[in-house]
């Protein structure tokens, strides 16, 4: 079960938004990722599109993995390992997602920012506990 007290005790990133902000922005990105992932789908490619698919399971799996690694086993430091190897597999979905569907890949940009973003909050956790 997630420890708020944990949470609540840590000392925070100095962008570190408000809990209400974390909501609203996941389901958007998560529709965008989704719509992504349906338009390379649906896209017509001479080039195999294995590698895509293998990212974007990857990186799914990675961004699942994260919330259970800092919020539960209160892990920064592999939450931080999660969230940097997350970076690395979102930029090369977003390459060949592009490459087969510029707009696919264009779509998943504010993802990358968003998790960035966390990456930079993850590091600021990790250094200032």
């Amino acid at each position: 079960m997630f420890d708020s007290n944990w949470y609540d005790t840590l000392t925070k990133p100095l962008l570190n938004p408000p809990a209400w902000v974390f909501t609203p922005v996941w389901i958007i990105l998560y529709i965008t990722i989704f719509v992504a992932l349906i338009l390379y789908t649906i896209k017509f490619s001479s080039c195999s599109k294995f590698s895509g698919y293998i990212y974007f399971v990857v990186q799914m799996l990675l961004n699942l993995a994260w919330s259970p690694a800092f919020f539960y086993a209160h892990n920064i430091g592999l939450a931080l390992v999660i969230i940097i190897l997350l970076d690395i597999m979102v930029i090369l979905m977003i390459a060949k997602f592009f490459s087969v569907s510029k707009l696919s890949g264009l779509i998943l940009i504010p993802y990358l920012i968003w998790i960035l973003f966390a990456t930079y909050l993850n590091i600021s956790f990790f250094i200032h506990n």
